[in-house]
């Protein structure tokens, strides 16, 4: 019981430190294509630069439409990066080490991942403006339909390894 605890904090923390770096190198690399310099303010090298934009994302004012359904407006958005996050519950980590070792993990993932464009829909359509739901039914559109060929593509390889 202590170990998996201790396997779920290490993987959180591993995967906090991944996408700190992964950030930190999209804009290094980004950076040196355009000839420009990188992120240098926040830290040596601007490694802390990423942490400063979450801490600035996270203090920003939440700004709510006047005319909108102010609940589903908040639930939208959360419901499409929940199963985003959940889709991380399949997704082996390493060698014997999956967060939830689920015998039907590849199908659990295609339908949570289905899951996002209701959120986007939602978010889009509750703000009570024909721009803004025009712009989430076009996001929920892209989103199905890229989904469709990379749920074939899984599934193909699925059957391939079932073999």
């Amino acid at each position: 019981m202590a170990c998996a605890s201790v396997r779920k904090k290490l993987a959180d923390i591993m995967t906090i430190l991944e996408v700190l770096v992964i950030v930190w190198l999209e804009r290094e690399i980004s950076a040196s294509i355009q000839q420009r310099i990188g992120p240098e303010y926040a830290g040596p090298l601007g490694l802390l630069q990423a942490i400063a934009d979450g801490t600035k994302l996270l203090l920003k004012e939440d700004i709510l439409p006047s005319r909108g359904d102010i609940p589903l407006f908040s639930i939208g958005p959360s419901i499409a990066v929940i199963s985003i996050l959940l889709s991380f519950l399949v997704i082996p980590l390493g060698y014997r080490f999956v967060l939830a070792d689920l015998s039907i993990g590849v199908f659990l993932w295609i339908a949570i991942s289905s899951i996002a464009p209701i959120g986007l829909l939602m978010a889009g359509y509750s703000s009570n403006n024909k721009y803004s739901f025009s712009g989430g039914l076009r996001a929920a559109a892209q989103s199905i339909s890229y989904e469709i060929p990379l749920t074939f593509c899984v599934l193909a390889i699925s059957l391939r390894v079932i073999r």
